[in-house]
């Protein structure tokens, strides 16, 4: 897989014209992209056949997490809407994330462990959870596998735990990315574009390190430099 088929390019706007603006400009080098909770609330569901229409994938990012009756039902009008990929809560448990495989037998179905803009004081203090968050990461990726999804979501420093515990072919996709000439913002658990690979991602999900920036397709090579190893003259 090249560099750029590894980029995921987060549309955190309200506006679906800007969204859109970005998919223009950074087509065909990046082709998949991320529609939010944000984007998707205000711009409803016609943005992703927008995206679609103009050649690019979705990744459509609502972590859905309910009963397992509400999300099989939610989950069945987006395998009819054409996503690429779609994720939910493994909190929300096995009977739950069965529900969804049923009801998602042509998206790919990802598992959110703990967020990246948590870390342990909130896990262990606030949630109640006493595993370290490599645990409690790698514990719901397992059971996940388990119930047949396609992979998981997890940042980018719990990569490794998950991929001790599951097969080669279940997918890690990450975000929390940050370039070594970004800014960390929100994320906790942040690494770079190229340590998440090493440490064996297969999707890096970046928002505003591209959107962000005064040249969007400029960062976006900045990016592919990271992961390719190569020295950025910036």
């Amino acid at each position: 897989m090249i560099a750029e088929d590894r980029i995921i390019v987060a549309l955190d706007t309200p506006s679906s014209e800007v969204a859109l603006g970005y998919v223009s400009t950074l087509m065909p080098g990046v082709s998949q992209f991320k529609v939010g909770l944000e984007l998707f609330c205000s711009a409803g569901p016609g943005v992703i056949d927008e995206i679609s229409d103009s050649g690019g994938r979705v990744f459509l990012d609502l972590k859905l997490h309910d009963i397992p009756n509400t999300v099989s039902g939610a989950g069945r009008a987006l395998n009819d809407a054409g996503v690429w990929m779609t994720n939910l809560h493994a909190s929300g448990g096995p009977e739950m994330m069965g529900a969804a495989r049923e009801a998602l037998p042509d998206t790919l179905l990802l598992a959110v462990t703990v967020l990246s803009s948590l870390d342990q004081e909130v896990l262990s203090e606030y949630l109640g959870i006493q595993a370290s968050v490599e645990e409690a990461v790698s514990r719901w990726a397992h059971r996940a596998e388990m119930e047949g999804l396609d992979g998981v979501v997890c940042s980018p420093r719990e990569i490794e735990a998950v991929r001790s515990v599951v097969g080669s072919d279940f997918l890690v996709v990450t975000p929390g990315i940050r370039p070594a000439w970004s800014e960390m913002g929100d994320h906790r658990r942040a690494t770079s574009p190229g340590e998440a690979l090493q440490r064996g991602a297969d999707y890096l999900v970046i928002g505003r390190p591209i959107t962000g920036a005064a040249d969007p397709r400029e960062a976006v090579r900045r990016v592919v430099n990271e992961i390719e190893g190569e020295d950025d003259e910036q």
